[in-house]
């Protein structure tokens, strides 16, 4: 069976596709059906799995998109742009707490997607109902969190670099202040916090590493038995799993930790 993963926004979440029978190539633009409808997407890779190892069906790709598909996924484009301004101006209008980030037709129009960003959940059903008569399709406003909204902007960050989010990262998994306390950052905000004020995404690609190289190493603090006498670990460095010992009377001695044994 030939899978084809393709995305619907560059850098966006990876779906599976059956190819359905279709001859489709790495970067083909194809028309996909999902939930919502028929959708433009580009084929981010293609591989043959064995039938057996598919669980659930998966959705199909319904052709390889032709020129006059791409013109309307790019009407369709420019349409959404108008539809995020005019959402703006009657959110204005009834008073409402949204800050529109992005928007999105569906390939066959029958869904305008926008999304927002609020502090509080919203009241949005006028704002739907008079979107709807304008735009004669269903509407979904879906509410988002800031990471997205970096994601969508992009920027550099402290590295100097693109962020992560926006040019690699298609999953935005759960990040959390015990990875900055397990790999000894300080945890200072101004360090530890991306663009868009959460904690850096990039704390999660290292902290398995970090974790395994943590086993059975002392803490900061930690009295340890040593050949010259107790003392007190002053500084530990997880990666060369070595730690430092003021021993009073003998100073300060260095112990590498090497396959649960003190050298």
């Amino acid at each position: 069976m030939k899978i084809v993963g393709a995305n619907f926004k560059d850098n966006g979440k990876i779906y599976s596709f059956d190819a359905n029978g279709y001859d489709v190539k790495e970067n083909d633009n194809i028309i996909v059906e999902t939930e919502r409808g028929l959708q433009f997407a580009k084929a981010v890779y293609v591989k043959t799995v064995d039938e057996t190892m598919v669980i659930n069906r998966l959705k199909e790709v319904v052709r390889i998109a032709s020129q006059l598909d791409y013109e309307v996924y790019k009407k369709n484009e420019k349409d959404a742009k108008l539809a995020l301004n005019k959402a703006k101006k009657i959110s204005e209008k009834l008073s409402l707490n949204m800050k529109f980030i992005d928007s999105e037709f569906t390939f066959d129009r029958n869904q305008l997607i926008l999304y927002f960003l609020s502090d509080n959940r919203v009241d949005f059903r006028e704002l739907a109902k008079e979107l709807a008569s304008i735009y004669k399709t269903r509407i979904e406003l879906r509410q988002i969190g800031v990471r997205d909204k970096a994601k969508g902007i992009s920027g550099l960050g402290l590295c100097g670099r693109e962020l992560c989010c926006s040019c690699f990262l298609s999953d935005l998994d759960s990040v959390t202040i015990n990875m900055a306390k397990n790999q000894n950052i300080a945890l200072n905000p101004n360090k530890i916090n991306g663009l868009c004020g959460r904690l850096l995404c990039c704390l999660k690609y290292e902290d398995d590493l970090y974790t395994y190289n943590r086993k059975d190493m002392p803490n900061v603090g930690d009295i340890v038995n040593t050949i010259k006498g107790d003392g007190k670990v002053i500084s530990i460095d997880i990666l060369q799993r070595s730690f430092r010992v003021d021993v009073p009377k003998e100073g300060i001695i260095e112990l590498t930790l090497l396959d649960d044994k003190i050298k």
